[in-house]
């Protein structure tokens, strides 16, 4: 039994946090599910209708004022008390660190080290009452940084670096911390950002097993994949020949491209057509996707962003955000950019690629034609 507790878990719309909130709410805890996708606490919601536990949900981007201490007072009016806090939300980053925008280099501190800290010190009164409990959920790169993230290793190595001084400072409070590395799992974290996960990866559901497991024994750290976790350890110790090795291997980096940040500019005309297209003009008819990029494609030929860039987005089932595909596609944004990305999503949801969804973000429903 759980006793009643309650877990405020971030990053809750998918993911670990999502496979967490599920286990946690089906073994009869109480959850307070942050995310920033409505739609998929609504989701989460609805599969969770007839669980044990009880589920709440706060629609919330992190980086918003006074974040913490709304998903802190939301958690004691819904539930009277707070357990555990799952720092679980990441924000991915794609290019080179030193042409990050100075939004996208705030985005990755704020999102992976301030807001976890600010969220245990807004909490710390309610944890010293229930002996609780806090988890910082890191990443291997947090030791062996890989480039080509921005500075999200970066960020990940300092959300390492205070877990240990915080558990150090509330531990004579009776407050448990607890590090996780969950090694390389298979979530849309990595399709966001163009990235293939390995064969290799571990799914969310067994973190998330690993992290409801560790509410119970209050491990200082927490190794998900003990055997990733090893092979880290040991490439950590040779930074120079692991160096080397990526940059002759980067698939060993745990993870796949799947396009190219930047690739070469391409016209409209390269965009194949449909097999079985006839040609009674003398010019090759347009695609579906050539039509839907009509209204956008010279502004996309006058900043150079590429049909194939924007072809490789369409995998089905994906979920795209204009600030993320900008980062992806220029590594340093500017207004201009930022723009033209968001009329091109536009223009695709309005061909039918795409699908709308709350807070400017869309889900591609359809892929292109070969």
């Amino acid at each position: 039994m759980t006793g009643g507790k309650v877990l405020v878990i971030t990053g809750a719309s998918s993911g670990i946090g999502r496979a967490l909130a599920e286990q946690a709410v089906r073994s009869g805890y109480n959850v307070f599910a942050v995310g920033r996708r409505s739609e998929r606490l609504e989701e989460l919601r609805a599969a969770l209708g007839t669980a044990a536990g009880s589920l709440a949900t706060l629609s919330l981007d992190l980086r918003s004022p006074q974040a913490a201490t709304t998903i802190v007072n939301g958690a004691l009016e819904r539930f009277g008390r707070i357990d555990v806090i799952v720092n679980n939300a990441g924000s991915g980053a794609v290019g080179r660190a030193i042409d990050q925008s100075d939004d996208a280099l705030r985005e990755q501190f704020e999102t992976h080290v301030i807001v976890p800290v600010q969220l245990a010190r807004e909490a710390r009164a309610a944890l010293q009452s229930t002996r609780g409990q806090v988890f910082f959920v890191g990443s291997g790169v947090a030791r062996i940084p890989i480039g080509n993230f921005g500075v999200y290793p970066s960020a990940k190595a300092a959300m390492r670096s205070v877990t240990r001084i915080i558990r150090n400072e509330l531990r004579p409070e009776g407050i448990a911390v607890t590090y996780v590395d969950p090694g390389v799992v298979a979530t849309d974290f990595h399709t966001r950002l163009g990235y293939r996960p390995p064969d290799t990866a571990v799914s969310p559901q067994l973190v998330a097993r690993k992290i409801l497991g560790a509410v119970a024994t209050r491990p200082a750290v927490l190794n998900a994949v003990p055997w990733q976790t090893a092979a880290v350890a040991i490439g950590e110790h040779f930074p120079a020949l692991v160096d080397a090795i990526l940059e002759r291997v980067p698939a060993l980096s745990g993870v796949e491209r799947m396009v190219e940040a930047k690739p070469a500019p391409a016209s409209l005309a390269q965009i194949p057509a449909p097999e079985n297209a006839s040609d009674t003009s003398g010019d090759a008819p347009a695609s579906a996707l050539q039509e839907a990029l009509a209204p956008v494609a010279s502004r996309m030929r006058r900043l150079k962003l590429s049909d194939d860039f924007v072809h490789s987005l369409l995998i089905p089932g994906v979920e795209l955000e204009p600030s993320e595909i900008a980062l992806r596609w220029t590594g340093m944004p500017n207004k201009n950019e930022r723009a033209v990305v968001h009329e091109v999503l536009e223009a695709l949801a309005d061909g039918s690629f795409l699908e709308r969804l709350p807070e400017s973000r869309y889900r591609v429903v359809r892929a292109p034609e070969n």
